[in-house]
């Protein structure tokens, strides 16, 4: 048994959860929410890029 439940199925009182302040205060959440930003900024520019550069020309589809 993990001690987050007792022995009926219930949540055991003295087991919380970290809070929302708490999480967000975490390095590590602000480190993977930037590179998935990062990521999708990245992909998004390059698809309007070539959506522009076919649209006036030059590229050929």
């Amino acid at each position: 048994m993990t001690g987050a439940t007792d022995g009926d199925g219930g949540v055991d009182e003295g087991v919380r959860r970290p809070s929302l302040a708490a999480v967000a205060r975490d390095r590590r959440v602000w480190l993977i929410l930037a590179i998935v930003t990062g990521l999708i900024v990245c992909c998004c520019s390059a698809v309007v890029g070539a959506l522009i550069a076919l649209s006036s020309g030059l590229l050929t589809a």
